[in-house]
């Protein structure tokens, strides 16, 4: 039975024991194009990946399954090499306290997601970035595009293309990177992990 078949079971939920860690070579490959039109094998898998990144943003989920927050998930972090990512950022509650009208500002699964345009103007978050694959911290600024235009195929097997700046446009950077056999602190200044270009955002 391979990978993609054991994490596709009906029975199975995908969990941190189902997550590769750096050192794996699977990390450092760049993956395969997935076929289209679109296997049922593989659309069931981006929405287990999905599915995995509720269940890690759910708190009662998180600490049943003892797993660690994620926005994002891409198929070779499941020693899967294939171009499937997942990618969801929830919406904060407003100060009060109350739940989002809408819980997502950004839900998807793609499919042989590439960047087709990005803006000159690099960005990095504040706070660094993590990584389900990582289980250290890495210190430092990781610069990426503040903008990109991203297409990629939904699990229709529909064309898309979709503009993303800011986080969103970070969030989706990073998975396609694992896409690529990039990991986020290639993208950290070794000499100067703080280091701040002119006009670099900084993401708060």
């Amino acid at each position: 039975m391979s990978v993609q078949d054991k994490l596709i079971r009906p029975s199975h939920n995908i969990n941190m024991d189902d997550i590769i860690r750096e050192g794996h070579p699977t990390l450092r490959a760049r993956a395969k194009d997935v076929s289209l039109p679109l296997k049922d094998e593989d659309v069931i898998l981006g929405e287990k990946m999905l599915q995995f990144l509720k269940h890690s943003q759910d708190p009662v989920m998180a600490e049943k399954m003892g797993l660690r927050g994620g926005v994002g998930l891409a198929a070779p972090q499941l020693d899967i090499s294939k171009r499937i990512i997942a990618v969801l950022v929830p919406n904060p509650e407003d100060e009060e306290g109350n739940p989002p009208e809408e819980s997502y500002s950004l839900q998807e699964i793609m499919y042989n997601p590439r960047i087709i345009a990005h803006s000159v103007q690099e960005a990095a978050l504040a706070d660094g970035e993590g990584c389900l694959s990582v289980d250290r911290e890495v210190p430092g600024y990781v610069v990426r595009h503040a903008r990109v235009t991203v297409e990629y195929f939904d699990k229709q097997g529909s064309k898309k293309r979709m503009k993303l700046k800011g986080y969103h446009a970070i969030v989706v950077q990073h998975e396609i990177d694992h896409t690529n056999g990039i990991m986020f602190f290639d993208r950290i200044n070794e000499a100067e992990p703080f280091a701040v270009k002119e006009g670099m955002l900084i993401i708060e």
